[in-house]
Formats: structure tokens, C-alpha cells, sequence
């Protein structure tokens, strides 16, 4: 059957149920669990996670009077410890700096916000449009792996890299609001680690079968 964006997104909701990612109870929380998820596993960001918590209850304030050497040490769970604390702080520094106000950024940059969020030190295009859509409540696609190994099943050409798919799909369209643009980056990192570990299982999954037109 051939799906929409949205009739995708639906059917795997129905199928799978909200995953109510990302889970966290701040923003700020989000921040610094979006630059040390980067190239490691889920197990290792949260345990690197948990210590900054720790030791400074994601307190932007407190991160950026930290010690590099002391922050680099509760990063290192993580890996890449030095530029992983380098960007967190610089991210914490530069929100700081906006008063931590989602809203006011949103307003002051408008379109140019991915491409100042690109400027920031350790933070690539995945992590500015996890950034986007979690932090900054719009409706941006994340084309991560998951999302390319998905779309690729679906009958989707091309995808070799972050931006080929992002070329493709970046923003998505109505009816899909951030909620739901947040909803599907959750549903489909789920259904990639149910479904793609090998990724011959996808056979088995409730979409098999199924192909994908894209805006």
C-alpha cells in the first residue's frame, strides 16, 4: 500500500503507540542529551547524562563556570569527551545568553536559526534539527539513520547520507504540527531498533509491504 508522510506516521502510531520522546523534563536536559548522543549508544549518553545531572541538576549557570577538566570527566561515559563538554558548554553559553527563552530565539533568528545553530561549536545537522523540533517546537524532520534505513525499505531512492534525505524532506508538511514531528522521530528510532538489528526483520514488522510517497 502506498502511504503518505502523514498516513505513515499515523499507522505507525496506531501500531505502536506514543513513545512521548524525547524523554526528559527540561529543554535543558534535551540540550546537553543532544550533543552527547552524538556517534555512541543510548546507554552510554544517559549514563553521562545522569552524572551532569548529578552535578549540576542541568543548571545552564552551573555547567558554564564548570572546570573543562571537571565537565570533560562527566562527559566521558559519552566518548569524545573534549569536544562533546566544548559544545555543551558553548550551547549553554549561547542559551544562556537568549535568557533561555525558546519562544524569543524562535522570533529573532526566524529561517536563519538552523544555519546559526550550525555555527555553534559541536553541533552538526542532525543535532541542530533535534534542536528544532524539541527544543524549539517546529516541525522539522530528522533524517537520521533510522529514518534513512526506514525510507529506503519504503521504496525511497538515494539515501546515502544525512543530507540526502534531508534535501528530500526537512520540514514537514501539514497537517503534521511539532508534537507530532516530535511523535515521529520517537516512533521511528523505536521501530528501527525493534526492526533493523538485522535489517532483514523489517519483513516481519507491520509496515512490510508498504512504500512511501514523499511530498
Amino acid at each position: 500500500m502506498e502511504l503518505s508522510l502523514y498516513e505513515l506516521y499515523q499507522k505507525m502510531l496506531l501500531n505502536m503507540g506514543p513513545t512521548h520522546w524525547w524523554p526528559a523534563d527540561t529543554k535543558q536536559q534535551i540540550i546537553i542529551e543532544a550533543i552527547l548522543i552524538q556517534n555512541t549508544t543510548e546507554k552510554n549518553a544517559t549514563t553521562a547524562s545522569k552524572l551532569i545531572k548529578k552535578k549540576t541538576h542541568y543548571n545552564f549557570k552551573k555547567i558554564v563556570k564548570l572546570k573543562q577538566e571537571s565537565l570533560e570527566e562527566l562527559v566521558r561515559p559519552a566518548g569524545f569527551m573534549k569536544n562533546k563538554s566544548k559544545a555543551i558548554k558553548t550551547l549553554s553559553k549561547w542559551y544562556l545568553d537568549h535568557k533561555e527563552d525558546s519562544v524569543a530565539v524562535v522570533k529573532k533568528y526566524g529561517p536563519k536559526l538552523r544555519k546559526t545553530l550550525l555555527s555553534l561549536h559541536g553541533v552538526g545537522p542532525e543535532t541542530a534539527d533535534v534542536l528544532l523540533a524539541y527544543i524549539f517546537d517546529i516541525p522539522q524532520f530528522i533524517s537520521d539513520k533510522y529514518a534513512r534505513t526506514l525510507f529506503t525499505q519504503l521504496g525511497i531512492k538515494g539515501l546515502t547520507d544525512y543530507k540526502s534525505l534531508y534535501q528530500q524532506l526537512n520540514f514537514l508538511p501539514e497537517p503534521f504540527n511539532y508534537q507530532d514531528a516530535q511523535e515521529f522521530h520517537g516512533l521511528i528510532d523505536e521501530f528501527g531498533k525493534k526492526y533493523f538489528h538485522p535489517v532483514e526483520n523489517f519483513k516481519k514488522s507491520f509496515l512490510a509491504g508498504d512504500s512511501l510517497k514523499l511530498p
